[in-house]
């Protein structure tokens, strides 16, 4: 059973018999069907079912020269529609199956952002074609959470709110510049980093720590696409899983003033979720390239 199943509305499908037909299921009444040549008699081909809106699961296999197919693997899936950055992406194939990374260095979360992609087939078409690298594409970025909890936002005044934001777009800027080679910017982040540390070691000794922090996105345990998150609700939508009927909360997040959307089944989130609160959790991480012609 894949780990993040439940996160969709499956927590109850733990039986190999129940994985099997919700898999022929998907297959049979797929909403989206997307096929590739690979070039050796055999087609690559994906099958998208959603069973709540955004919310669904993909099969992978292939289409041997006998049109027989055979599944490789499968995963749950929720499409965002927030667009969360517009860095170049590049891709990695999996080791062990036909799947693929995506990697985005993005100034304003301060990690390498590298999480699964969802669609491979449209970027196999475009390696097939030998346009790649491909210009002019933004990513959506979404997750799936297994465990979370909701805590209260940080009170602010409309003043410290409007300085944070001050704060962030110089602060981008100086990360840009420094990648560039600028040595007075990268001078000044590392003076800025060591007041900072030093603020909160002092303030640590007598406040919580999540009065200090804001926000956080951060890498967790040892699969590379999987983060640990602190973020802000922007919105909230509840949705219910048509087979069955699991509860699903779909929020929209923003992390270290990285957007992206998180599902969480309703059983596994602490707490309840609102509009300005904020989401704590462990995340696997998702995306979604736009290609320009898709």
């Amino acid at each position: 059973m894949h780990k993040f199943l439940r996160a969709v509305g499956f927590s109850e499908y733990t039986e190999r018999k129940q994985i099997q037909q919700l898999i022929k299921d998907v297959v049979l009444h797929a909403d989206e069907r997307s096929y590739i040549s690979m070039g050796d008699n055999s087609l690559l081909a994906e099958f998208d079912r959603n069973f709540a809106e955004g919310i669904g699961i993909a099969v992978c296999g292939e289409f041997d020269e006998e049109d027989n197919y055979a599944y490789e693997y499968y995963y749950p899936y929720l499409r965002s529609r927030i667009v969360s950055t517009a860095e170049d992406v590049s891709v990695e194939r999996h080791a062990a199956t036909e799947s693929y990374a995506g990697i985005c260095e993005d100034p304003k979360v301060g990690v390498s952002l590298i999480f699964y992609l969802q669609n491979m087939i449209s970027y196999l078409k475009y390696q097939n074609a030998g346009h790649l690298p491909v210009k002019g594409t933004s990513l959506n970025l979404s997750a799936l959470s297994c465990q979370g909890t909701i805590m209260m936002p940080i009170q602010k005044t409309e003043w410290q709110k409007n300085k944070i934001k001050k704060d962030a777009v110089i602060r981008n800027r100086l990360i840009q510049a420094a990648r560039g080679g600028d040595e007075d910017a990268i001078e000044s982040l590392t003076l800025e980093d060591m007041d900072t540390y030093t603020t909160i070691s002092k303030k640590i000794q007598k406040e919580d720590v999540f009065t200090l922090v804001d926000t956080y996105f951060m890498p967790y345990g040892v699969e590379c696409d999987q983060y640990s998150v602190l973020g802000e609700i922007l919105d909230l939508k509840k949705v219910t899983n048509q087979i069955t009927e699991e509860d699903i909360y779909i929020m929209a997040l923003n992390c270290n003033d990285l957007n992206l959307q998180v599902c969480i089944n309703s059983k596994d989130l602490m707490g309840e979720p609102a509009i300005g609160r904020r989401f704590r959790g462990s995340v696997w991480l998702q995306g979604y390239i736009n290609y320009p012609n898709d």
